[in-house]
């Protein structure tokens, strides 16, 4: 795909009035590690379990122009490591990715080891607004001793950390709602943001969300053909997204999608939950949690 804007996303826009959007879950990482990444998905790997194309496999600069002509007012750059000794480097790239991308949100990430506490307090010194956090990729309990003054920091800060803790494509004894309920135990205040609104564990995760104020959800896929395939959302608890629908943040996954960035908004619209639902999802919510400037009028 060539990254050519889609005229429905546009359309979208106008229709409900939205300045633009903002996708809290975008993918931009060191060239080498997007490669690598790249390369697990063309080979369906273990994690994967099925053919997944990229949609949006140009260079950086291309990837950036595409977003901003979505009519994407930030974003994220979410990195993610899969072992020790990665995430301080992870951070210092991040870092360095926001201060000559000024649309995109600061991210940072981190793994349970000793030194996180350390690098996680430099990275919210340095400005990070949202840390990532791939249970399954990193294949760590989110409870680890290693990183409770990582927890605490964020708490305090209240810093939201968008944790991939769902089961899909493939769990392992780390994912799904017990770790993260154990977690919001121990640091009731944190803001977690569940990646796939915690696919296939959408009910379990819901009524985390029910109980837990500081928790939010992002839309990362979800509704999608793509998705709807493997890991159906049950229609019965659309009336539970509804209402919580300051509370949802919208997601892509972008570049790494298998279809049109289009596609993963019209997945929303098509849902019926009202323009004001949407307009919250694609913008508003992510415009108070991010504590962003409000544009009057739509780009």
């Amino acid at each position: 795909m060539t990254g050519e804007p889609d005229s429905y996303v546009a359309e979208f826009r106008e229709r409900l009035g939205l300045p633009g959007i903002i996708d809290i879950h975008t993918h931009f990482m060191p060239e080498a590690v997007m490669r690598k990444v790249w390369d697990y998905f063309d080979s369906a790997g273990p994690l994967i379990g099925r053919a997944w194309p990229i949609s949006y496999r140009d260079e950086e600069q291309v990837r950036l122009k595409t977003l901003r002509e979505f009519g994407v007012r930030a974003f994220t750059s979410l990195v993610y490591p899969h072992k020790p000794e990665m995430a301080a480097w992870l951070n210092t790239w991040t870092a360095q990715f926001a201060a000559r991308t000024p649309d995109c949100l600061h991210t940072a990430t981190f793994f349970p080891e000793p030194s996180a506490g350390e690098y996680v307090a430099t990275a919210l010194e340095s400005g990070a607004r949202i840390f990532k956090v791939h249970v399954q990729v990193g294949q760590f309990d989110p409870g680890d001793p290693l990183l409770t003054p990582v927890w605490g920091q964020l708490q305090d800060a209240g810093i939201p950390a968008l944790v991939h803790c769902g089961s899909s494509p493939k769990g392992n004894r780390f994912t799904g709602p017990e770790p993260i309920e154990a977690l919001l135990r121990r640091f009731p205040r944190l803001r977690v943001i569940v990646a796939h609104m915690g696919a296939p564990e959408y009910r379990e995760f819901l009524d985390i969300a029910d109980a837990h104020e500081s928790v939010l959800l992002d839309t990362t896929m979800n509704f999608t053909d793509f998705f709807e395939a493997e890991d159906p959302f049950p229609t019965a608890e659309l009336g539970r997204v509804r209402d919580l629908g300051d509370r949802i943040l919208f997601g892509s996954d972008f570049p790494n999608i298998p279809y049109s960035y289009g596609h993963a908004v019209h997945a929303l619209e098509r849902l019926e939950l009202g323009d004001d639902w949407l307009r919250n999802v694609l913008h508003h919510n992510a415009v108070r949690v991010f504590a962003l400037d409000q544009p009057d009028a739509a780009a």
